[in-house]
């Protein structure tokens, strides 16, 4: 289980990814995205494990994920869902993974194959302003973590977009 503060990148500032226990696992450097459009994740050396940039120009919105310097995917939101809000994550080959459910609110799974992957709650979690990610055995955390990173990034984006 992760455990990520909400809104973080309203405001741009760093902060720490943590397990269910309060340890740090990963270290976001939110401050990079104003500078370059990019968000860097490290572990806690402080060493880079893995990069999220957007694509300036795309039809909608879209996140590239790199994990050791290599592309892993890329998160982008589907161009037509009525009623509900869906983003794909396309990676490399057939196993593409679809962010199902309430995604504003961080009430949502990710599925590959219809099978449920990760799952995003807030409920899970007492402190404010915060929300778990539960990755399954077998599937990268990175890659979800990367996924919820930058679909938090699309609805905020679409959210200031709504607001001017």
């Amino acid at each position: 289980m992760y455990v990520i503060r909400e809104r973080f990148f309203s405001i741009g500032d760093d902060f720490d990814v943590l397990d269910e226990h309060g340890t740090k696992l990963f270290h976001v450097d939110g401050k990079v995205l104003s500078v370059r459009n990019k968000v860097v994740i490290e572990d806690p050396a402080g060493q880079e494990v893995a990069t999220l940039h957007r694509h300036l120009v795309a039809m909608r919105p879209t996140y590239e994920i790199r994990i050791g310097g290599e592309k892993a995917a890329e998160v982008r939101k589907k161009l037509f869902t009525p009623f509900r809000e869906k983003f794909t994550i396309d990676v490399p080959g057939p196993d593409d993974l679809e962010m199902k459910g309430n995604l504003l609110d961080h009430e949502y799974v990710i599925e590959r194959g219809g099978e449920e992957v990760a799952a995003v709650s807030k409920r899970w979690l007492t402190i404010r302003d915060t929300y778990a990610v539960r990755v399954a055995a077998g599937i990268e955390p990175l890659l979800i973590i990367g996924s919820v990173l930058a679909l938090d990034l699309a609805l905020d984006r679409d959210k200031s977009d709504d607001d001017n």
